[in-house]
Order: C-alpha cells, then sequence, then structure tokens
C-alpha cells in the first residue's frame, strides 16, 4: 500500500523540510483529530509527549493548533518515552496519542509517531484515511468556535508511566546490590530511565541526561553503543542499557563490557519465557534478524516467523499468530504480554527480572552464535536508485554468488535517504565480495 506521508514507522524528515514544518503540523493535527473524532467517541481526547529536539518546540504548538483546531481535546506530556505515550494513551482513554520523535535520527530529524485509543500503532488503512484528509481543504475541517478543543499540560506523565511498568511486577522486585550504567541518548528517556531504576534501589550511573536540543543521539544511545561499553568497564558495572532517542530501543552490554543487540536479548528472553511456559507460539523477528538466532530457535524448538523490517510490521505479524514476544536486531522488541510496542526500559527491567537471583549479564545473554554480519547503509538523494537496472543487476549477481553460503538484503531504509546492505555468510571474503559488487553501484 503506497503511502503519501507515512512511513514505516510514522512520519519523519529533516526539519523544515516539506513534510516537516509548522504548516505541515498543523494540517497532520488537524487530520488526525478528524479522523478520530469521526470514531462518535463521547470523550474527543488526544494526548501528546515529544523527544527533546529543539525543533519540537517550533513543531508540538502548531500540532496542537491543528488538534484544538479539529475539536479535539489536548493534553502535552512534554519528554516521555514513546511507549509512555502508548501507555498512557491507552490508561487516559484517549481517542489517540501522538508521539513527537524522530527516534534514533540526529537532531536535524523530527517526525511523529501515532497511536490509537488501544495504544496500537495505526494501521496501513488507517494512515491512509488521515492521508486523504490531509490534503483536502482545510476550511473543510475547521470546527465551529464554540466545539474547539481546549489544551492543558500535565506534568506527571514521567511517574504515571514509572508507575504502570512496575506494576508488571512482583511488589518483592527490586536492584539492590546492582550497579547499573544507563545511556539515555539525550532522549525522551533521560528523566524516566534513571528515576526508575533508582526507585528499585540500584546504584545508577546515568549518561546521556543533559539533552540541549542538539545532541539527541549525537555519539551516545544505542546506536553508538561503544559508549556504554566503556561506561560499565569504567564503573565495573553488573549491565549497561543503552536507549535510543524515544527510548523505544535497547542495546545492553554485559559485565564483561560485550555489546548485547536486539537478537541476542530476543533470544535470552524467548529461553525464559519457554522455560517458564510463558512463550505463546513463537517469535517475530524480520528480514534483518541474524541466521544464527533462527538456527537457534530451530534447535530450542522455538517457531519463529519474520517480518517486514519496523516493529509496527512485528506487531501485526505477532497480533495474526497470536505470538507474545518479537522484535529487532536494532533493539526494537515488544513483550506483547505487557505492552504493544517498543519499549526499552520494559525489556531492560523483565532482563534484570531474570538476573534477579545472582546470574550474570554474561550467562543469561549468551545464547547463539551470530552469524558474521555485514551491514552497509549508503546516504542516497532518491531512494528508488535501487530500482536501476544496473543495480538491480548488481543485486542479482551478489545474490547468485552468495547462494547456499548466505544471504544478501538490499531495501530502502524506512525512516532515512539510505539504502540499507545486508550480508550473511560464515564466508567472510565472500561475504564482503557480495556487499562490495552492489555498493561500487550504489555510490
Amino acid at each position: 500500500m503506497t503511502k503519501k506521508y507515512f512511513g514505516t514507522d510514522g512520519i519523519r524528515g529533516a526539519i523544515n523540510s516539506e513534510n516537516i514544518n509548522g504548516d505541515m503540523f498543523f494540517k497532520f493535527g488537524l487530520a488526525s483529530g478528524t479522523y478520530f473524532k469521526s470514531q462518535k467517541k463521547r470523550k474527543q481526547t488526544a494526548i501528546i509527549a515529544k523527544d527533546t529536539r529543539l525543533s519540537g518546540y517550533t513543531l508540538e504548538p502548531a500540532l496542537v493548533s491543528g488538534l484544538a483546531s479539529a475539536g479535539m481535546h489536548v493534553y502535552t506530556l512534554g519528554p516521555l518515552p514513546t511507549n509512555g505515550l502508548a501507555m498512557l494513551t491507552k490508561a487516559m482513554r484517549a481517542n489517540m496519542g501522538i508521539m513527537i520523535t524522530a527516534s534514533h535520527n540526529p537532531h536535524n530529524d523530527n517526525g511523529l509517531k501515532l497511536f490509537g485509543p488501544d495504544g496500537m500503532k495505526l494501521s496501513d488503512k488507517i494512515e491512509k484515511k488521515i492521508e486523504s484528509l490531509i490534503d483536502k481543504k482545510i476550511i473543510k475541517n475547521l470546527s465551529k468556535p464554540e466545539k474547539l478543543g481546549r489544551v492543558k499540560r500535565l506534568e506527571t506523565g514521567t511517574n504515571d508511566y514509572i508507575k504502570i511498568l512496575k506494576k508488571n511486577f512482583t511488589k518483592e522486585f527490586n536492584l539492590r546490590g546492582l550497579r547499573i550504567v544507563i545511556d539515555c541518548a539525550n532522549g525522551a528517556g533521560y528523566k524516566a530511565g534513571p528515576e526508575l531504576l533508582k526507585s528499585l534501589g540500584a546504584k545508577v550511573i546515568a549518561i546521556g541526561v543533559n539533552p540541549n536540543g542538539l545532541n539527541i543521539n549525537k555519539n551516545c544511545g544505542s546506536t553508538f553503543p561503544e559508549k556504554i561499553k566503556s561506561a560499565v568497564k569504567k564503573h565495573k558495572a553488573h549491565l549497561g542499557i543503552s536507549l535510543d532517542g524515544d527510548a523505544d530501543r535497547i542495546i545492553m552490554c554485559d559485565e564483561k563490557s560485550n555489546i548485547i543487540d536486539g537478537d541476542q536479548i530476543i533470544a535470552a528472553l524467548a529461553t525464559r519465557w519457554k522455560n517458564k511456559k510463558m512463550l505463546k507460539g513463537g517469535v517475530v523477528g524480520t528480514l534483518m534478524s541474524n541466521y544464527g538466532l533462527e538456527k537457534y530457535f530451530k534447535k530450542k524448538g522455538i517457531k519463529f516467523i519474520r517480518a517486514n523490517v519496523g516493529d509496527r510490521y512485528v506487531k501485526e505479524v505477532m497480533q495474526k499468530n497470536k505470538f507474545n514476544l518479537g522484535g529487532e536486531q536494532s533493539g526494537h522488541i515488544i513483550l506483547g504480554k505487557f505492552a504493544t510496542t517498543g519499549d526499552g526500559l520494559l525489556v531492560a527491567l523483565e532482563s534484570l527480572f531474570a538476573l534477579r537471583k545472582g546470574k550474570r549479564a554474561s550467562e543469561f545473554f549468551e545464547n547463539f552464535n551470530k552469524t558474521p554480519q555485514l551491514l552497509k547503509n549508503i546516504e542516497v538523494k532518491d531512494k528508488n536508485i535501487i530500482n536501476k537496472p544496473e543495480i538491480k543487476k548488481a543485486i542479482k549477481l551478489a545474490s547468485k554468488l552468495i547462494t547456499g553460503s548466505g544471504r544478501i538484503l538490499v531495501r530502502k531504509s524506512g525512516t532515512e535517504s539510505k539504502i540499507r546492505i545486508m550480508g550473511e555468510s560464515e564466508n567472510k571474503r565472500l561475504l564482503v565480495k557480495c556487499v562490495n559488487i552492489i555498493l561500487k553501484k550504489i555510490r
């Protein structure tokens, strides 16, 4: 289903570009407000959270104005992790929730993630309906003066979110005696992350908690795991937790300073859940999930299905197959028992709960041998470059060469102006050769 504005995870792009500016955010607010208002629910409420980008100060007022113009009452929560917004959308029985974020992207990007009243990301079908309203004449969707929405700031969002997270675990659960490093990427989790861990008794070393509007994800967070690795080593921590800009991703680090990616976290949690008879059906990964993970699950007798890249697509496949665990190598992990979308802090708590009896992180997360993987991200002006005949030919040649020894995946990024090339093979020389065949043609 081709969409005009929405990508694999909401709307995203460079600030003050064609779609990411005040004028368009007014239209997004007006269109989404109009759509959800038409669902005939008595209480017309939207809640908004954001990450720490400077551009949030220009985009949020425009979005609020659009929603209020559609007749929606609006609550703004300030900086809060994406799943905190999703959880509170459901808890507050709001019609919709909107997260202003560009996730793991640099500060010069921003965007939106939209959630329905069930705390779920919107389907392609609903996104298409909202897109059709965006392109209609504004005057048709404006409310009468007496029907305009009201706007209020809520200061309790972080505390309310922490309370919801902690309710998922026993009252006795605590982190006393543990030294934990958390890197909040100078993003949406900079308050909630350290506060949550401290409230459970951990000794917390917090980094990436001084946002200035421009340093979100900059040389920190889940896209820069070297930061957490060196911090764990320096402070002799039991565990390192690294979030991304909106805290829906997590990369971890064990007490030996080994980086633990999303695939390794999923493997550990799936094994534990199966042993505890908590795992339902199996696990959903993506086209990017390591082949070693697939082999591991086969050995363990755990059903494994690959979905398209994007935690929304993972969730859709989880729902269709009635699975309760899924996620991505990048650290988007959905614990279906507790949440509707990825949540780095929730995954951290579930992992720490498994370690509460003194088990070391290195033992818990060491489950499978990764198949050597090579990833290349190439910035391009037009992502449709991969449809050019010479590039299609290069992809075909590389795929043919690696068949039987591995695999090649070439795709457009759903969130950035990049082409992503991923190759896997135990034959490292062949792997490099095949990836380079495609890389040279794109560059």
